[in-house]
């Protein structure tokens, strides 16, 4: 039995309650249940008497007694009892906890998977980084956290757009042009400029492709410096991301906001909602009637829309897309844009508790050899993916990146991402996945068919056991939860949680029988329960985007 079903159960003896007038409840509230910290109170306990109990004016018990009586006459359960003020403990006989192996088996890569989010048009925004430079340590975390958010969106039954605003106009990117074309004339770069190595690379490759261009005028030269050198820089990006495994379904050109109109639709609607004034002939959007610190410009006196004004056509933009939800993943030093994309929302006739998310990423450092890796090879100032990539591989940098909540800063220690010990959490994850396929392979040369043997949950008693399937039977409202709360890093928790109840079912239950024993129907249920839960673990990391390796 799931918790999904335990619900679904609850909920029906409820109703019966309700309709023999033993309970007194227009609504039944929502009904949560929770893994008990220690075994001894069952495998799964639920708070809903105490939620029932208020709105029917009785005590918290008396409806818990209530649900005991019902729910006992249940054979899925071995005991039902009460516990402190009103809470219900739940114990599964042996053969229904274990039904959760067959479930598990069935649905394979679909476990876990829930319809929780059903319905929900989603457009996640991540790393929008300028396509003037390689993706640096920041990038980095965004590259892996938000597409794990996608994919648990998506598990959640969501509609999810993956989307990359390329910042491709303005300031930057004209700098971008200039340094790029003094690197290639020999002459320095300006201060302000971009300095990395990878700018003199960049020229090298443009004038070898096209010596033509050092005969242009200097202003000439700029913008086709600044063209050829963004195509070449955003084709890298992509190329970098795609091999880190993040593919983005919407690649959107700041440019195409303008040359598409966009901007000035974006502009009619906020001028049709009311929050669009004139001062000093400038168009400002009256952001502080929703929380702004201050109003904001939208065009300037001489005519020049500024960068907010790509802000909200962007959002408006979006919205005539038909995405319900616009969850924005940005930097540490984006504080400011929080109260200013909800205000642009409202302005624009939206609700920002319903249609903008906001998450802000804290820093990430690197440690090497107990000492911080500040410059990069190629781009001088900054660590780049690449780099991180290079010294600790795509695996362990997703998942280390994942793992914790993106408002708590990062450290990325070197020497423990690349070893082979149970302190590298990637390593102890994806190990409980080979040693469970060592097992099974084990088990094939043995002559053992577990895939079609009978498979009896009855058998799986032992207290490993129980709390090896109690964990699996978590799964899905692990995800759900992630989806809903935006937390990706509760995937990779659990997972650690999940291998570590492995380990101890491993370390008390034989699984494989010893040269000369009987394959006995014990044998074939453990062997059936260690194929679920690496299918379990093997859905876990992908929902992160991390390999399941067979063998290590």
């Amino acid at each position: 039995m799931t918790p999904e079903e335990l619900s679904k159960t609850i909920k029906k003896s409820l109703e019966s309650l309700i309709s023999a007038k033993k309970i007194a409840v227009k609504d039944i509230p929502e009904i949560k249940i929770e893994r008990p910290k220690s075994k001894d109170h069952g495998d799964y306990a639920s708070n809903i008497a105490l939620m029932v109990a208020k709105p029917a004016g009785v005590n918290p018990r008396e409806v818990a007694q209530l649900l005991v009586d019902e729910l006992s006459k249940n054979q899925a359960f071995k005991k039902v009892e009460i516990a402190g003020p009103g809470f219900l403990n739940f114990t599964l006989e042996s053969a229904r906890l274990g039904e959760i192996v067959r479930t598990i088996i069935k649905e394979a890569i679909n476990y876990g998977h829930t319809n929780t989010l059903q319905g929900q048009n989603i457009n996640v925004e991540f790393i929008s980084a300028n396509p003037t430079g390689p993706l640096h340590l920041g990038h980095t975390r965004w590259a892996a956290v938000g597409d794990a958010l996608a994919r648990v969106l998506v598990a959640s039954g969501a509609k999810v757009a993956r989307e990359f605003y390329i910042n491709d106009r303005g300031t930057q990117i004209d700098k971008f042009g200039i340094s790029i074309c003094a690197a290639a004339n020999n002459e320095a770069i300006p201060e302000d400029g971009y300095h990395g190595a990878y700018i003199k690379d960049l020229a090298t490759e443009i004038v070898k492709e096209k010596p033509e261009i050092l005969k242009l005028s200097k202003d000439k030269q700029v913008i086709e410096f600044r063209e050829e050198g963004y195509k070449k820089q955003l084709k890298q990006q992509q190329s970098v991301l795609d091999d880190f495994r993040t593919h983005f379904d919407v690649w959107y050109s700041e440019r195409s906001l303008h040359s598409s109109g966009a901007v000035e639709k974006g502009l009619a609607v906020l001028k049709k909602h009311g929050h669009v004034f004139e001062l000093e002939g400038a168009t400002w959007l009256k952001t502080t009637d929703f929380g702004d610190d201050k109003d904001r410009v939208l065009i300037k006196a001489d005519g020049e829309y500024t960068y907010f004004a790509s802000d909200t056509a962007y959002y408006v933009d979006k919205r005539s897309r038909g995405f319900d939800v616009n969850i924005y993943l940005l930097g540490a030093d984006h504080h400011g844009y929080v109260n200013r994309l909800r205000a642009v929302s409202a302005c624009a006739g939206d609700d920002p508790d319903k249609n903008v998310e906001v998450l802000i990423g804290q820093l990430v450092k690197m440690l090497k050899n107990g000492q911080e890796v500040r410059l990069s090879k190629r781009a001088g100032n900054i660590i780049t993916l690449e780099d991180l990539v290079d010294e600790v591989g795509v695996d362990a940098a997703r998942y280390t990146l994942t793992r914790y909540p993106v408002e708590t800063s990062l450290t990325l220690d070197i020497d423990l991402l690349t070893s082979h010990t149970n302190d590298n959490p990637v390593f102890y994850v994806q190990y409980a996945h080979a040693r469970i396929s060592a097992v099974l392979r084990a088990a094939v040369e043995k002559g053992i068919d577990w895939q079609k043997n009978t498979f009896n949950p009855a058998l799986l008693i032992t207290s490993q056991e129980a709390e090896l399937l109690g964990a699996l039977s978590e799964f899905p409202r692990i995800v759900a939860a992630s989806a809903s709360l935006r937390e990706p890093h509760r995937v990779a928790r659990y997972l650690e949680e999940l291998a570590t109840a492995y380990h101890s079912f491993y370390s008390a239950c034989r699984v494989l029988p010893m040269d000369g024993e009987l394959v006995t129907d014990v044998t074939n249920a453990r062997l059936l329960l260690c194929a679920a839960t690496r299918q379990v673990v093997r859905n876990g990391l992908d929902l992160l985007g991390v390999s399941a390796p067979e063998k290590m």
